[in-house]
């Protein structure tokens, strides 16, 4: 044998193995070059991730958190140039503009073309903002001056810029933004970078969203959600400022306009609150469409926040001469509206708007098929008279409008300094009342209402008249507006109700007769919408022991077409307890002659106005006619009030008119000048 050895396969098998693992650590170590830069750009990616996220939870800002992130991102990139753009209509269809907020741009080839993009308006599809925003998708350009779509070729060789990418701000299904970068080298697409890209898009899409909410929120809080309008809070804010300004620069005049709807309750009360909705909507629209008038425009709103709609902000008056004055409508609640009219000339501004908001009313309203007016009453305070709060300001306006419908609405008035005085004294008057209802201050006058076939006192009226000491008596017409307001009416009213019927039962005892004396009892409208209407009566007429069917209670006819389904019932339920219905000052009010047949009724008063005019034109006699037939027709009763002359006498008896009063047979007198006249009747013989 030679001296040769054979290896052992053990010690075979073990160099493999050590050779294997030489092998795996050579690759192992071949391979660390390159998970390095790996592992450093994984890093870089994370921290562009977070650095944005951590700002976009910070910032309440769409616009800063834009700014952050094409600052980080230029800087991981490399890229010298970035910027955002954001939705704007583009002559009526969606587009994108650039915020003008630049990353870089610091040469000045660089400036020409940031100039030039600034200027320009992408509609979808054109250059690389539009496209994003017609497909919600991240782009790219190799070649950006190449491409036939990119739109400032000329200007970006100028700058020596190549390639071009941008990506989406995505909430949604909505492009909120593009944000836009450009590069000195020609670049291929990155699909890592423009994933990285779609994060940061998220990430920024969530801010604003959190925006939206926020401004949502606000907007809610500060405007009327029925028309959108400012509410009265946002516009005590924007009068509070006007204020403000005034005192700093007295030149810079306001005025503000109160504006009640007039009849409005009629329109809620007949066809029901959601009609009521929307003709608040449609009188919204009108009057802002009357304040844009002469080149008025609604001012847009900044940032990302979504179209506004007319009212939401200031209107812009550049018409009349004052582009940057700014004027509020808002809605104050129910039917109420104010507008603050800001820098105004003199008072002549203010009085042009409210005639246009006067005419945009006059065209009728179409609710629920029908046609239906509505006016208005408008007060207006001027800035001149230097107020301290916005309160005052209002007060005076609320007080001119109350002014106008005095006078008779669908007007407006202007305050003055005597308005104040009176609504002090309006006060005062108030406290009088009750204390007067308390003291049972009043008595009451009777007027006769007399048979012009006969000539003989047939009934009478009940009016009352406020003692309030043993020398001054007080009509009517200076304290129930304030009983109305205050709601004393209604004490009052039954009051004069029972007074009325104890009295009258009395007179028809002492002075019996084949047909006795009735008693005719204004009921007002507030009376007459009370619940328990039907019940108090029925306990009166009781307690009293009158015959309900010599109670004739007055209504006017804008009473009874506030809700014309409740008064057919209420006034049904009061003839069941036998009382006899009669419509005052008819031919004044607003009820159409073709509902007039629905209505359970007794008596036609025809009012003054027409019997005076018999006098004086042929019209005025037809009218008297015309009612009287009417009358008839309905087999109802007419009495004619204003009798004031024998030529009116002899006239409606000529027209067959069963009964007048005025002052012709006499004037309305305490109760010993009726005993008298039922004593020793007067001789009103035909």
């Amino acid at each position: 044998m030679d001296g040769s050895t054979t290896d052992r396969p053990e010690e075979t098998d073990e160099q493999c193995r050590r050779l294997d693992r030489e092998r795996k650590a050579h690759v192992a170590a071949e391979s660390i070059p390159r998970s390095l830069p790996e592992l450093h750009e994984k890093l870089r990616q994370l921290e562009l991730l977070e650095a944005v996220a951590v700002f976009a939870n910070q910032t309440t800002s769409v616009r800063d958190a834009l700014d952050f992130a094409i600052a980080r991102i230029c800087e991981f990139t490399g890229w010298p140039l970035g910027h955002a753009c954001m939705p704007e209509a583009v002559e009526g269809t969606p587009g994108m503009v650039s915020t003008g907020g630049w990353c870089g741009g610091d040469t000045e080839s660089l400036r020409d073309f940031c100039r030039e993009a600034d200027r320009m308006r992408y509609r979808p599809g054109l250059g690389l903002p539009g496209r994003i925003l017609a497909t919600g998708a991240p782009a790219w350009m190799t070649e950006a001056a190449a491409d036939e779509n990119f739109i400032f070729a000329k200007s970006a060789r100028a700058a020596g810029l190549k390639s071009a990418f941008g990506f989406p701000v995505m909430v949604r299904a909505e492009v909120t933004a593009v944000l836009e970068f450009f590069s000195y080298a020609e670049r291929q697409p990155d699909a890592t970078l423009l994933w990285l890209m779609g994060r940061i898009g998220a990430q920024l899409g969530r801010v604003v969203e959190r925006q939206r909410s926020d401004e949502k929120l606000i907007h809610e809080a500060s405007h009327d959600p029925l028309t959108g309008l400012p509410n009265r809070a946002l516009f005590l804010d924007r009068l509070t400022r006007a204020i403000a300004r005034h005192k700093r620069h007295p030149g810079a005049n306001f005025a503000v306009l109160f504006i009640d709807l007039d009849r409005f309750k009629l329109v809620n009360d007949s066809l029901g609150h959601l009609a009521g909705d929307s003709l608040i909507v449609e009188v919204a629209t009108r009057f802002q469409a009357s304040l844009r008038q002469t080149d008025m425009v609604a001012r847009p709103s900044a940032g990302l926040a979504p179209p506004v709609r007319p009212g939401m902000t200031g209107l812009s008056r550049g018409g009349d001469g004052r582009s940057d004055a700014r004027d509020t409508l808002a809605r104050l609640g129910g039917d109420e509206f104010t507008v603050l009219l800001d820098d105004i000339e003199d008072l002549s501004d203010a009085v042009r708007i409210a005639d246009r908001l006067l005419a945009a009313l006059r065209m009728p309203f179409t609710l629920q098929g029908q046609e239906i007016y509505v006016e208005a009453s408008i007060g207006i305070a001027l800035s001149a008279t230097g107020y301290a709060t916005a309160d005052e300001v209002l007060r005076d306006a609320d007080l001119a409008m109350y002014r106008a419908k005095a006078l008779g609405k669908s007007r407006y008035e202007v305050f003055d300094r005597t308005m104040h005085v009176q609504a002090v004294g309006q006060l005062a008057l108030e406290a009088d009342l009750r204390r007067a209802l308390q003291n049972q201050d009043f008595i009451l006058h009777y007027q006769p209402i007399v048979d012009l076939r006969t000539g003989d006192i047939s009934g009478l009226e009940a009016l009352v008249r406020w003692q309030k000491s043993t020398t001054e008596l007080i009509y009517p017409g200076d304290f129930i507006s304030v009983a109305e307001d205050t709601g004393l009416i209604l004490d009052l009213g039954m009051w004069v109700l029972r007074e009325a019927c104890e009295t009258t039962r009395a007179w028809q005892l002492q002075f019996p007769r084949e047909r006795p004396l009735t008693i005719s009892v204004n009921l007002s409208a507030r009376q007459f919408a009370q619940p328990d209407l039907v019940p108090q009566i029925q306990h009166i007429i009781a307690d009293t022991g009158i015959d309900p069917e010599t109670v004739r209670l007055e209504l006017t006819e804008s009473a009874t077409m506030a809700n014309a389904e409740r008064a057919i019932s209420v006034l049904g339920q009061l003839r069941s307890l036998g009382v006899r219905i009669s419509i005052d000052d008819f031919g004044t009010g607003y009820s159409s002659l073709s509902y007039l047949h629905r209505f359970p009724l007794d008596v036609l008063k025809i009012d003054r106005s027409f019997v005076l005019q018999m006098d004086n034109a042929k019209e005025g006699l037809q009218i008297v006619h015309t009612i009287l037939n009417l009358a008839r027709s309905l087999s109802m009763e007419v009495v004619a009030e204003g009798v004031e002359t024998e030529r009116h006498l002899r006239k409606l008896r000529a027209l067959g008119c069963e009964a007048g009063q005025g002052y012709y047979f006499s004037r309305p007198v305490n109760v010993a000048g009726i005993q008298a006249l039922l004593a020793s009747p007067p001789e009103w013989g035909s």
